[in-house]
């Protein structure tokens, strides 16, 4: 062949090239191809399969509807490629060694929509004789009318459609975003309340192990006076002494209580005298003087003297404090009986009687220092230690009271202060967002049963005809899933991509199966509710739900990219 001959083929090439272009309707561009895989197809004279570049093809090849790239590349708007593995919108194809690929390259055949949404449709869909309006309203996926079939171009009036359910979706995307803005202020805000009980947590631990300590060197300071003591009256037996303090306590609570009920009865005469004298004041006042009745008369003139004699009966502040120190318990007055009782000795302790009649400095000196030998004697194995019996001192189990007490509070902080710490290390999702939503329920009807769930706690079976509720799991983990479902007509449903998910587990358990256990996988929406609840396999049960807690980066705005969102 003649070089002449030879430019005029690859000139026919090149024209036969841009006939193919201009039959597959798409200018510029193959049919199927979306502007953001234009670049790979600007090349007129040769084709590069996009993820096998060594790989290179005439034009002509483009959309020949057989398959000649192993990625599919080279026909975008045929299905001949359909048998290789799905690919994602904007998800990079799987390129294995030496420039291999077993993956579409491109997302699907791309339909261009006009006055609506742009989308991609898969390739098993093209020329496959269906109309698929809801991805592709013009119907070019069908452009070579197989079995006679002929989509006309919807996409005015499913756009027009489509852009009122959107405002609504948009105004409750806004909403959703608005109220998981609110989440997480509250979220902080409950997080901060976390932080500073942690540090007043911290202060009152020290000061409570502090006030421990003091109360053991108290406790044994206590014991070891009581060790001091000479011996006591014997448990059963009782001296004169104790009998004459068991009579005085006796009769002081008796003289107590009968002046506690005199003054009572006195305030109460005095109630009524005023309330007399007031109506005998008001009846003076409003009689009629000239109504000319002996027996009234007489009745004013004798009110009238009475009210200007001196009847001395006026209250007494100053006495009624006296009766109120007098009607004080003898504790509150400083009296303790109980020392009166532990003073009485036995005849060992005759020799301590001669420090009473010391001066008070010296007697104490004295005493302080005979406590003092009899203790080291004691733990000298010198003496016996009488103090040590069944049952201990009065100042021994008070003291051992409040150190006990004082314990108890120390071990209730320190719980207090790791639970906190363990809510602070908790994971409660992004920006914290769960903190505000924790412990708050949601259920709904399916079937005979109410299906419940609490937030971070617990997913509950309830059935409607009475009887005791399933526990289906407790909150365990959060996790990300990823999901591929189809969201029906009202919105309220999952679609494709990843989820956080929450695993409930621990439930009760199933007859001959496992113990219960719930996923809860969340989506967004304007507010909390259960969307769907099913049973994958015997006692493990899916739940979808929605809650604007998952709606992050939405605050009204946004880019929709199809009908198929949530929401």
């Amino acid at each position: 062949m003649s070089s002449t001959m030879k430019s005029t083929v690859a000139l026919l090439c090149l024209q036969c090239a841009a006939a193919v272009r201009a039959a597959n309707g798409e200018g510029s561009r193959p049919r199927g191809v979306s502007p953001e895989f234009a670049k790979f197809y600007k090349d007129t004279t040769a084709f590069t399969c996009i993820s096998n570049p060594l790989i290179k093809l005439p034009v002509n090849r483009i959309n020949d509807d057989y398959c000649d790239c192993p990625d599919g590349s080279d026909e975008p708007g045929t299905s001949a490629c359909a048998h290789l593995s799905p690919l994602s919108p904007h998800t990079p194809a799987d390129v294995g060694p030496n420039g291999a690929n077993s993956t579409l390259a491109l997302p699907g055949f791309y339909c261009k929509n006009r006055g609506h949404v742009p989308t991609y449709v898969p390739f098993t869909n093209v020329n496959d004789g269906i109309c698929d309006y809801d991805l592709c309203c013009d119907g070019s996926e069908e452009w070579e009318h197989v079995g006679g079939v002929k989509c006309e171009d919807k996409c005015q009036q499913i756009g027009k459609e489509w852009k009122k359910v959107d405002e609504v979706r948009q105004k409750s995307l806004g909403n959703a975003g608005r109220k998981r803005k609110e989440l997480v202020a509250e979220a902080k805000r409950k997080r901060k309340e976390v932080e500073d009980r942690l540090q007043t947590l911290g202060t009152e631990i020290e000061g409570s192990e502090l006030k421990v300590k003091q109360l053991e060197n108290e406790l044994a300071e206590v014991e070891r006076r009581e060790k001091g003591k000479v011996v006591k009256a014997g448990e059963q037996k009782v001296g004169k002494l104790g009998m004459l303090v068991g009579l005085a306590r006796q009769r002081t609570e008796e003289l107590r209580e009968t002046l506690e009920k005199t003054r009572g009865e006195r305030d109460s005469s005095r109630n009524r005298l005023a309330e007399l004298e007031s109506l005998l004041t008001a009846f003076k006042d409003e009689y009629n003087p000239n109504f000319n009745d002996e027996g009234v008369k007489r009745a004013v003139r004798a009110w009238e003297d009475y009210a200007a004699r001196d009847k001395g009966l006026a209250p007494d502040a100053a006495h009624d404090r006296d009766l109120d120190a007098m009607i004080k318990s003898d504790k509150d007055n400083g009296l303790d009986w109980e020392e009166y009782k532990e003073g009485e000795t036995s005849d060992d302790g005759v020799s301590y009687a001669f420090l009473n009649y010391l001066p008070s400095p010296v007697g104490s000196f004295l005493d302080q220092k005979l406590r003092d030998l009899r203790v080291t004697m004691i733990e000298s194995g010198i003496l016996a230690d009488t103090s040590s019996s069944s049952s201990e001192s009065k100042a021994v189990t008070d003291a051992r009271n409040r150190l006990e007490a004082a314990r108890k509070d120390l071990e209730s902080s320190r719980k207090s202060n790791d639970e906190h710490k363990e809510d602070l290390n908790k994971d409660f999702g992004p920006d914290d967002v769960f903190r505000s939503l924790k412990g708050q329920c949601v259920s709904t009807d399916s079937g005979e049963y109410t299906y419940e769930l609490c937030f971070m706690e617990r997913t509950t079976q309830k059935p409607k005809k009475g009887g005791g509720h399933t526990n289906m799991g407790n909150y365990e983990t959060m996790e990300i899933i990823t999901v591929d479902d189809d969201v029906p007509a009202d919105g309220k449903g999952l679609g494709s991509g990843q989820r956080i998910a929450m695993k409930y587990g621990g439930g009760q358990g199933c007859w001959n199966g496992p113990n219960r256990a719930t996923t809860v996988v969340l989506g967004c929406a304007e507010n909390n509710e259960v969307w769907k609840i099913m049973e994958e396999e015997k006692c493990i049960y899916r739940m979808e739900v929605g809650t604007p807690a998952v709606c992050e980066g939405v605050y009204g705005g946004g880019q929709a990219q199809s009908g198929r969102d949530e929401l």
